[in-house]
């Protein structure tokens, strides 16, 4: 089954809104109905997604016992996407991270997100303030705590700009936290990549990650534990994973007619953006749409953002979409080994409209 967003209103977007209308920050409105509290502590689980999370309850005896329900991430269902529309609040169409990887606006060349080229200006490129900066001159104490790596990084800047810190380990993450919590009122947000990675690796329908899940779960009842009592910690993901086996992929190197009339051809294996050269955009839809087939949605331009693919769309981020866009549904993926290599290693994958993708959880103690 395919979904939508629900940008607005049971959206990842919408999740730091509703915190800080929880923690009673005039103007904020709180669409999630999150708790009235003094402070709130957000673990984000890179690649936890809804469909998996329930099906390995388990694995998870401490996030089984929250209050569970399902938003929608955006689209593309990735992580550069998703980071930025938690940290801004707002949809891709406003924020202009439209995923992994897009096209260098002006320039005929691949802008990857998370690796963020440095002569691309994070704050000219999203130039919207992050919920963190509302939040602080709101009188509301805030602390992003991730790993040293992302501690300078175009996209920290881009979508989570406010006070950092520095932790690897899990035991230095839950120090971090807890310290950072003591703030009354607070927002601590904390974010853990190593369950996404496992499943790229060896896919998340595998042992490693399930052995992987059992330690996030063991890290968020040891964060828990360590809070403020008066904290209400929120867990959720950026999106879920699917494993594509290697008959239900296809590559762009081996397929001439989808490298017709294209100039660019960028975002991930479940998610493309395909640039056109002028007056090529029909003739390019048609050949994709041909290839393609049921696996996946193939629109232009114009035909995505009227579906509410990405929300609404500022003048500004509209370039930055494929001229065609390709969204896969079910077991699919367009590889492209010349340009994308790494991408045709990995098991688990995502990007696209699924289900298994576009609903994470919402966990709230």
């Amino acid at each position: 089954m395919t979904l939508l967003p629900e940008y607005g209103e049971r959206s990842l977007a919408d999740l730091i809104p509703s915190a800080l209308g929880a923690l009673g920050v005039a103007d904020e409105q709180n669409p999630l109905g999150l708790p009235p509290a003094a402070r709130y502590c957000v673990l984000l689980i890179d690649g936890l997604g809804w469909n998996l999370f329930r099906s390995h309850t388990a694995q998870t005896p401490f996030l089984s016992s929250l209050r569970a329900q399902p938003i929608t991430c955006g689209l593309p269902s990735t992580t550069a996407t998703s980071l930025t529309s938690l940290g801004t609040g707002l949809p891709p169409g406003r924020h202009g991270v439209l995923g992994y990887t897009s096209r260098v606006p002006g320039r005929n060349e691949i802008f990857n997100a998370l690796k963020w080229q440095p002569a691309i200006d994070p704050l000219t490129y999203q130039p919207h303030p992050s919920l963190f900066e509302r939040a602080q001159r709101s009188g509301v104490a805030t602390r992003v705590v991730n790993k040293r790596e992302f501690h300078d990084s175009g996209l920290t800047a881009a979508a989570l700009r406010g006070p950092y810190w520095s932790a690897d380990s899990y035991g230095e993450r839950i120090a971090a936290a807890a310290s950072s919590s003591a703030a009354n009122p607070s927002l601590v947000y904390v974010y853990d990549s190593d369950l996404d990675r496992t499943g790229h690796q060896l896919g998340c329908r595998s042992a490693a990650w399930r052995h992987q899940l059992v330690m996030v779960d063991r890290f968020a009842e040891e964060l828990y534990d360590s809070l403020p009592a008066d904290t209400v910690l929120v867990v959720t993901g950026d999106h879920g994973m699917v494993d594509v086996p290697a008959q239900d992929r296809i590559d762009v190197d081996d397929l001439p007619a989808l490298r017709e009339g294209t100039s660019l051809i960028a975002g991930e294996a479940r998610f493309r953006h395909v640039y056109t050269v002028d007056g090529a955009t029909p003739d390019v839809l048609a050949a994709w749409q041909a290839v393609v087939g049921e696996r996946g949605a193939v629109l232009t331009r114009a035909e995505a953002i009227e579906a509410g693919w990405f929300g609404a769309v500022e003048g500004r981020v509209q370039e930055r979409i494929g001229d065609v866009v390709v969204c896969a549904r079910g077991s699919f993926a367009v590889c492209y080994r010349s340009v994308f290599p790494t991408e045709v290693k990995m098991v688990g994958l995502h990007g696209g409209m699924s289900e298994d993708e576009l609903l994470i959880p919402l966990l709230v103690s």
